[in-house]
């Protein structure tokens, strides 16, 4: 059975509406974009599906009418099990309907372009009233393509990744007159190519897999990252939370992480890069508004987010890159004065180890890297240096470390945080268009001293984290309604539940703990609460038994007899698995961020952070990076480059 077949099924399209067609191509598109082994799962579900059809009827569902169809797919839906199973089949669909019928109804209301503009932000969102603008010119970044870098060169620093964490250790060294090389996985993308692309095209472009991501365990959860010039900043909701005061005595008492103790003046400095200010409340939208509203009428504290995108204008599409150059992803605003101080970058480069010369006097020492470009090419090369910063992120560092041989810690890869989250959508008599305004716009912190934290969060029509009820005609008039929908997330502050398993792309494992999943049923309630008191007429639970609630204690009784198992949840914010401590048995890397058992290499990114932040973490990983390069350049003296090698003197002794 074809895809196509599948998206027809799940959406009842009876071929009247144009833009229903074309979703079976979308969705090949996302499908395209993830691995083979979830390629190979999703089309095993599509031939499921079409076998039942099969026993059912006699014959498969592309031969089926609507109604035919409908009375296939009515029984799955009595089988909560099953639902879940068709969830994760519905998410592909769901973003390739939401696309195409926004492209349909930008198409239908908007004048069409002149050559010399793009669709603005909001055209997607709002056609009939949307402007046109020409989206800004990105400052200057200097990057070479894998497949055009020299075989062999020399630096006196690599770092590798280019997100939160590297771009802010980049810019540090550098600024100290250091020789500066990034490597980056994926590809530089600019605000004009997303300014001139509809949201889906580049979803598929900025995520690792296309954001299949998945740590497997009890329950699964979903956990997409983002690979690109930029990393996760690109495709992040551009919240700015300070890291909490108790968070970072318990990193420099318990863990004994010492540069905690400075983060203050680190962390203001990040916000004044970023240009971090509170979102204005004339683009909050409407879905702030009634978070704003519901929390107020409860007397529950909330405001709208502190946030880095100075001019925002409402777009909601901070998830698939900011198509007008407000948000301050880092490269917008650190990579441009790392590279004017002389950085270079690498783009589309997979670093495939450190090198590690272990003859040297002292013991092994990084000399450097080895990289392949991503595209499948056989050629190697080396980049010689003798300081190497690991930035790849807390799910990719860990392997990273393990190809070069440098896995030997036993708490490498452990001690993984990952914010689970859930998500609850409110139904509205008035229009609510949660995709005009701000995509996280509102804080509702009243229980964030328990670890619960809740965020209004819209994105555009398919991209969000909430998966619509229903199969076949429910689950397309749920798509024609999502006008009505106010959403709202909530993650939670966990316990390490996790670890980072493997040398390649990381198989990740985490077990919801107890005590985190009883928090994740209170925050549905209390999601549901904001919602009701904002004048919600039903709140979409998520829950595949009850998806639909009309009163809070109706939710309620739900509740009591759900567990936490039976959400949709997702996760975000890794942290955690390269973690810097002063306890050499229970920490990877020193109380300063440097890899413990070799020279030359610190961890500067979420995965030397000693435990989940509790809130956001882009301030908490700039702030680290920060300060473990800030007390590398004290070790150097007054920012004087290490000696490194060079081609002709690359040391000969044993390199692992």
């Amino acid at each position: 059975m074809s895809l196509t077949s599948l998206a027809a099924a799940l959406l009842a399209d009876d071929g009247t509406e144009p833009w229903s067609a074309r979703v079976g191509e979308r969705v090949d598109q996302v499908v395209a974009a993830m691995p083979g082994r979830t390629r190979f799962a999703l089309r095993a579900a599509a031939a499921a599906l079409d076998a039942f059809a099969l026993a059912r009827t006699g014959r498969r569902l592309a031969a089926l009418s609507v109604d035919e169809r409908e009375a296939v797919l009515t029984p799955l839906s009595a089988h909560p099990a099953i639902v879940g199973l068709l969830d994760v089949v519905k998410m592909p669909v769901l973003l390739a309907a939401g696309t195409e019928r926004m492209l349909h109804e930008q198409a239908s209301a908007a004048p069409s372009a002149t050559a010399s503009t793009v669709p603005s932000a909001t055209a997607s969102v709002a056609p009939s009233a949307a402007p046109r603008i020409v989206p800004p010119t990105d400052p200057p970044l200097d990057c070479t393509p894998a497949g055009h870098w020299p075989a062999r060169s020399t630096a006196d620093a690599v770092v590798i990744g280019s997100g939160a964490g590297g771009a802010m250790a980049a810019r540090t060294l550098a600024l100290a007159g250091l020789d500066v090389v990034v490597v980056e996985e994926g590809e530089h993308y600019s605000t004009a190519w997303f300014a001139g692309r509809p949201p889906l095209e580049r979803f598929t472009h900025l995520y690792r897999d296309g954001a299949s991501g998945v740590a497997v365990g009890s329950p699964p959860l979903l956990l997409p990252q983002g690979r690109a010039v930029g990393g996760t900043t690109v495709i992040n909701s551009g919240t700015c939370y300070r890291t909490p005061e108790h968070v970072l005595r318990r990193w420099s008492a318990r863990s004994g992480f010492r540069l905690a103790e400075g983060f203050g003046p680190l962390l203001d400095e990040v916000e004044r890069t970023l240009r971090v200010a509170t979102q204005p409340l004339d683009v909050l939208g409407r879905n702030g508004g009634l978070a704003l509203a519901g929390a107020e009428r409860l007397g529950w504290r909330a405001a709208p987010l502190r946030r880095n995108a100075p001019g925002c204008l409402g777009s909601c599409q901070c998830v698939v890159g900011c198509p007008t150059g407000a948000k301050q992803s880092v490269q917008l605003s650190v990579l441009p004065d790392a590279c004017a101080a002389g950085a270079r970058i690498v783009t589309g480069a997979r670093v495939s180890r450190i090198l590690v010369d272990g003859d040297l006097p002292g013991g092994p020492r990084a000399v450097g890297v080895r990289i392949r470009s991503r595209d499948g090419g056989r050629r190697e090369t080396e980049i010689l240096a003798p300081l190497v910063v690991s930035a790849a992120g807390a799910l990719q560092t860990p392997p990273l470390l393990r190809r070069s041989g440098l896995g030997g810690h036993p708490r490498l890869g452990r001690n993984l945080s990952v914010h689970p989250a859930t998500s609850v959508a409110g139904r509205f008599e008035e229009e609510v268009t949660s995709w005009r305004g701000v995509l996280q716009s509102a804080g509702v912190e009243e229980l964030h001293t328990d670890g619960i934290l809740i965020e209004a969060t819209a994105a555009p029509p398919g991209m969000g984290s909430f998966v619509l009820p229903g199969l076949g005609r429910e689950l397309r008039q749920e798509l024609e309604g999502t006008g009505h929908l106010a959403t709202l997330g909530a993650m939670i502050g966990d316990r390490p539940s996790g670890r980072v398993l493997g040398r390649g792309g990381g198989l990740i494992r985490y077990d919801l703990d107890r005590h985190d999943g009883a928090r994740l049923i209170r925050s549905v309630r209390a999601m549901g609460a904001v919602l009701f008191a904002a004048g919600a007429t039903e709140v979409l639970t998520g829950i595949p038994a009850a998806p639909r609630v009309r009163t809070l204690a109706e939710l309620d009784e739900v509740l009591s007899q759900t567990g936490p198992r039976a959400l949709h949840l997702s996760a975000f914010h890794p942290t955690g698995t390269a973690a810097a401590g002063a306890d050499p048995q229970r920490a990877p890397a020193d109380a300063e961020g440097r890899l413990r058992g070799v020279r030359g290499v610190l961890v500067a990114d979420a995965s030397v952070l000693p435990s989940c932040p509790e809130v956001n973490p882009q301030l908490s990983i700039m702030a680290a990076a920060l300060a473990v390069t800030g007390a590398c350049l004290e070790r150097l003296g007054a920012g004087a480059p290490p000696t490194r090698p060079t081609p002709a003197d690359r040391p000969t002794g044993p390199t692992r």
